[in-house]
C-alpha cells in the first residue's frame, strides 16, 4: 500500500488525465499490494463464518472460486485501465456522464463509511480483549468513539506515514494468523466438518457471493492501481498472482481455527491460547490503516463530486457515521451485508469494462473524456434495475446461478448491451 500511495502522490497531477507511460511499473509489484488487501480482520471473520456453516473443503472450494472469480474480474478492469491509463473516476465518469459519476461516488463513499464501521468494530473488540489481558474492562462503546476520532485525525495530518506502517503490520497480522491456526490444530486437533448446530447457515451460493462481494469494491477501484502496470502482461500477472492464492489460503488458515475452536472472534482465540495482549495489540495498527485508507478513499470520491465542500468535512461526516454503525451492531449483519455488496457494486465495473472494450475501443483516452454528457442513462438505467431486481431476488432466496453477485453482472452486461443497441439504433433514425 505505501507503494500505492507513493505512486498516487508521484501522479496526483494526472487524477483527471491519462498517467504517462514513465510513471508505470512491474506488475508483481501491484500484486503485493493487491495480496496484501486480502489480508485483514474482516477477512478472517468472513472465512471463519464461512467455515463454521461448510466445514473445511466446502469453505476452501468456495474460496478458490471466489479467488478465480475475483482475477477474472481484476484482469478485465486492470486491462481497460492500462489500455486507457485513466482511474476510476475518470472511468466511471466517461460512462455515466458527468452527473451520473457523482451519483455513483456517493454510493462508493457510503460502501466505504460502511467498511469504517466494520473496522472500527474490530478495533473496539481487540482493544476490549486486551485490556481484559491487562486487569481492565474498558467499555466497547468508548473505545469505538475514541478509536475513530483517532484514525479521522491520522487522516488527516498522518495517513502517509501511518500507511508506510502498514508494511510492519499486514506481515505481522498474517503471522499471527498462522500462529493461531496451529495452535488451534496442535491443541484441539484438525476439524474439517462444521458443527452439528453450527450458529451460521447459509448455502454454498451465499458463501461464494459473500466471499466475492467483501472485495468487489476492490476490484471495481482496481483501476486506481492497475494504471501503473507497465503492459497488459503484467496486468493479467498481478491478479493471476494475488486473488486465486491469497483467498483459500487465508480461507483454509481461518477454517482450521474456527472449526477447532467453534469461534469466529480471533481475538478471543488470542487471549485463549495465550499469546498475550501484546498481541492483540498487534491486530491495532493493520485495522487502523485500513480504516484511513477508507475515509481517504471516501473522501475523495466525494471531493471529486462536491468540489466547493473541503475534504476534511467528509472526513468527520465518514467518521461520525461510520462510528454510527458501529455502535448499532454492523458487525452483526457482516455476511448480509457482503453480499449486499456483491449485487450492488459489480455492475459499475462491468459497464465501464464493456465500455472500454466497445464505445471507447479505438478512442484516444485523453479524447474519451472530453466533452462528455450529464447524464449516460443507459448506464444508470442498467445499474437502477439490476440492483433493484438483485434485491428483490435476495430477499426471496432467487438465484440463476446459486451466486448472486455472479446473477447481477450477468445481467447488468445483457441489459447494458440491450439499452446501447437501443440507442444505437435511436440515433441512426434520426435526421442527419
Amino acid at each position: 500500500m505505501a507503494e500505492a500511495v507513493s505512486h498516487h502522490e508521484s501522479g496526483d497531477q494526472y487524477a483527471n488525465a491519462p498517467l504517462p507511460q514513465a510513471l508505470t511499473v512491474g506488475g508483481w509489484r501491484v500484486a503485493l499490494i493487491i495480496a496484501s488487501f486480502s489480508i485483514s480482520l474482516p477477512t478472517f471473520l468472513n472465512g471463519a463464518q464461512t467455515a463454521l456453516a461448510l466445514g473445511f473443503w466446502p469453505a476452501v472450494a468456495a474460496a478458490f472460486l471466489a479467488g478465480t472469480f475475483l482475477c477474472l474480474g481484476g484482469c478485465l478492469t486492470s486491462l481497460v485501465a492500462v489500455r486507457s491509463r485513466l482511474n476510476t473516476y475518470l472511468l466511471i465518469r466517461r460512462s455515466f456522464g458527468l452527473k451520473g459519476a457523482g451519483l455513483v461516488n456517493i454510493i462508493i463513499a457510503i460502501v466505504h463509511f460502511c467498511w469504517f464501521g466494520v473496522n472500527v468494530s474490530f478495533l473496539g473488540d481487540a482493544v476490549a480483549a486486551a485490556g481484559e489481558g491487562f486487569g481492565f474492562s474498558p467499555d466497547f462503546a468508548t473505545i469505538v468513539v475514541a478509536g475513530a476520532a483517532l484514525m479521522a485525525l491520522t487522516t488527516l495530518i498522518g495517513f502517509r506515514a501511518l500507511d508506510r506502517l502498514a508494511m510492519i503490520g499486514v506481515p505481522l497480522l498474517a503471522a499471527m494468523i498462522l500462529a493461531v491456526c496451529i495452535a488451534a490444530a496442535r491443541r484441539h486437533g484438525l476439524v474439517l466438518s462444521p458443527p452439528v448446530t453450527s450458529p451460521y447457515h447459509m448455502t454454498f451460493g451465499i458463501a461464494l457471493s459473500a466471499l466475492i462481494g467483501a472485495d468487489m469494491l476492490t476490484i471495481t477501484t482496481l483501476p486506481d492501481l492497475s494504471r501503473y502496470t507497465r503492459t497488459r502482461k503484467g496486468a493479467v500477472l498481478s491478479m493471476a498472482l494475488s486473488y486465486p492464492f491469497t483467498a483459500p489460503l487465508l480461507m483454509a488458515g481461518a477454517a482450521i481455527a474456527a472449526l477447532a475452536t467453534g469461534q469466529t472472534d480471533i481475538m478471543r482465540m488470542i487471549t485463549g491460547f495465550g499469546f498475550g495482549a501484546w498481541a492483540l495489540a498487534l491486530l491495532v495498527m493493520p485495522t487502523w490503516t485500513l480504516n484511513s485508507l477508507n475515509l481517504y478513499s471516501a473522501s475523495l470520491s466525494l471531493a471529486a463530486t462536491f468540489p466547493r465542500i473541503p475534504r476534511w468535512a467528509f472526513i468527520l461526516v465518514g467518521t461520525v457515521v461510520g462510528t454510527g454503525l458501529a455502535l448499532m451492531g454492523i458487525i452483526e449483519g457482516f455476511i448480509p451485508f457482503l453480499v449486499v455488496l456483491g449485487v450492488t457494486i459489480p455492475p459499475f465495473a462491468a459497464i465501464y469494462v464493456i465500455d472500454g472494450w466497445t464505445r471507447f475501443r479505438d478512442m484516444d483516452a485523453a479524447r474519451s473524456i472530453e466533452d462528455l454528457s450529464g447524464i449516460h442513462w443507459p448506464a444508470i438505467c442498467t445499474w437502477a434495475v439490476t440492483s433493484g431486481l438483485a434485491a428483490i431476488a435476495l430477499h426471496y432466496d432467487f438465484s440463476v446461478t446459486t451466486v448472486p453477485a455472479l446473477d447481477a453482472v450477468i445481467l447488468a452486461s445483457g441489459l447494458y448491451f440491450a439499452l446501447m443497441q437501443v440507442a444505437a439504433r435511436r440515433r441512426s433514425l434520426l435526421p442527419a
